[in-house]
């Protein structure tokens, strides 16, 4: 299978997430976890990367970062090739260290970006390994920073705070953002399980718009296996939607039309007809957006068209050429 095409573009924010080979416990020691930490920072200064949280486990980590210059994929090539080689090195192995690639979901500034920091700082919360009143002990992690009077340049603290309710770094606003992954442990999204899920599948974190956005500004293929099956399939039916759109325009049709108008209508044939020759739409969805009844209804009345049975939609099908 192809390799999956990273989406890159100056100022884009990621969750990066790697785990060790066979889930191996890469960072099950202190000195192993600090090691991965100076290697991440080295990275930063080399790339000009910017994390807004970040956090270590036993077995992998997760990054919350931003790269304005637009340079994730080098950044990371860099990062895992040369902690695994120190790592080697040290203890005199050999062989993959991680998994394989790490996975990247790209994530919307402001409340997804925010949240997604919550949901690192929570991560050994959700693990078992220690209770929130206890969490600014995990000493790989963000969180741990946020306690320090001198933090690294390029961890960017500011993120988690403000999108906890508009909270200042200053003692009280550390305190209050304490207070708030407690609750966020107990009631809120970051600290249930299915925003775990949610977290860390997909292709992309944020809204519809942000990912719609994505889409049109980069012209991602459905094709270009660039992202995981759920995001090719929101990739498809973003697609789907503005071929649709501008075929209800050269109709000279509207939403209204297409719930007033029978199901057989000609025009509505011929739209789907040409869906279906220059995408990939399929008849479920093109039956629910142009109420052509069931899939196989779409079938039977493109095929007709296909057949020369249904001439008053065949002869609409040659304004579609937008």
């Amino acid at each position: 299978m192809p390799r999956k095409l990273r989406l890159e573009y100056p100022g884009a924010c990621y969750h990066v997430i790697n785990r060790g080979n066979y889930r191996a416990e890469v960072f099950g020691t202190e000195k192993t976890r600090a090691a991965f930490e100076t290697c991440l920072g080295e990275a930063c200064e080399k790339s000009g990367w910017l994390l807004h949280s970040y956090v270590v486990m036993g077995n992998h980590y997760h990054l919350a970062v931003e790269t304005p210059a637009g340079n994730l994929v080098k950044g990371m090539q860099w990062l895992q090739a040369t902690f695994a080689n120190r790592f080697n090195r040290l203890r005199g192995e050999r062989g993959h260290l991680f998994q394989g690639r790490y996975k990247s979901l790209l994530v919307e500034p402001g409340a997804a970006l925010g949240q997604l920091c919550h949901y690192l700082h929570l991560n050994p919360v959700r693990a078992g390994l220690m209770t929130v009143d206890r969490l600014r002990e995990h000493r790989a992690s963000s969180y741990w920073h946020l306690w320090q009077k001198k933090r690294p340049k390029w961890l960017r603290m500011e993120t988690a705070l403000a999108e906890a309710g508009g909270l200042t770094d200053t003692p009280a606003g550390r305190e209050a953002y304490a207070r708030y992954l407690a609750w966020q442990a107990e009631e809120g999204p970051a600290g249930r399980t299915k925003a775990y899920a949610s977290m860390s599948r997909g292709w992309a974190l944020g809204s519809k718009d942000f990912k719609t956005a994505l889409i049109q500004e980069h012209v991602l293929a459905q094709t270009s296996r660039a992202w995981e099956l759920a995001g090719a399939r929101e990739i498809g039916a973003a697609q789907w939607s503005e071929a649709l759109a501008k075929g209800l325009a050269a109709l000279g049709k509207c939403a209204s039309d297409i719930v007033g108008e029978p199901k057989s209508a000609a025009w509505k044939v011929a739209l789907a007809a040409r869906m279906k020759q220059t995408t990939q739409a399929g008849n479920r969805w093109l039956a629910d957006q142009l109420n052509l009844g069931t899939p196989v209804a779409v079938s039977h009345h493109v095929g007709q068209l296909r057949r020369g049975l249904r001439p008053d939609a065949e002869k609409l099908v040659g304004t579609l050429n937008y």
